[in-house]
């Protein structure tokens, strides 16, 4: 299972202080500027590369170590059939944490010694730590974009989608609605407009 991973942070769920005005001939629908703030959400998402569609979303006020590492283990033990995972990652600290490494190296059956964090061992640095999760013989398998190039996560492109479908013109009248409603066009998306990713960059580079 080949996935793209990511956080989207900060998702405000923002209420419309005044309602939508709706289309009329000739004119577009008008939306009020003003809106009342009613705290914001961290979504962590996976998506499936080869097929399409998200497989996990999960959400909560936070994004850290723990959040990342909960969300990896639900993906994998909520899909007992997959044998091996190779998972598209940016370069963010939490997704080369001590606690990934340890639960990696579980799942891969690997009894190594793996040190101290900040001191020895595979668990020194984030270096050795995405070093040791980037081994290809391991059952979960990460690989980390080049820095400054998380734009070449696929998941990046499918947040694009879920800010234009729904995000900037939605009205959320809570955390709760706001989850909901993204859970809700996850179904949507994942049942009528699901599909591999078509890639149109062709490698050239880039001018300064």
């Amino acid at each position: 299972m080949v996935v793209s991973n990511d956080e989207m942070t900060g998702v405000q769920a923002c209420e419309h202080k005044h309602p939508l005005k709706p289309p009329q001939p000739g004119k577009p629908m008008l939306i009020e500027h003003e809106y009342i703030r009613h705290g914001t959400l961290a979504f962590i998402v996976s998506c499936n590369v080869s097929r399409g569609g998200i497989l996990l979303a999960t959400s909560g006020p936070t994004r850290n170590e723990a959040d990342y590492l909960a969300h990896i283990q639900r993906l994998v033990n909520e899909n007992p059939d997959v044998k091996r995972w190779h998972i598209v990652a940016d370069n963010l600290n939490t997704h080369c944490s001590e606690s990934l490494v340890r639960f990696v190296a579980a799942e891969s059956d690997c009894h190594l010694e793996l040190g101290v964090k900040g001191l020895c061992g595979i668990l020194e640095s984030m270096q050795s730590r995405a070093q040791f999760l980037s081994d290809p013989t391991h059952r979960i398998v990460f690989y980390y974009t080049p820095k400054h190039a998380s734009w070449l996560n696929q998941i990046e492109i499918w947040f694009s989608i879920l800010a234009r479908k729904l995000l900037r013109k939605g009205s959320f009248l809570s955390v709760d609605d706001l989850r909901n409603k993204v859970m809700c066009f996850i179904h949507y998306y994942n049942a009528t407009m699901a599909k591999p990713f078509k890639w149109t960059y062709g490698g050239n580079a880039l001018s300064v």
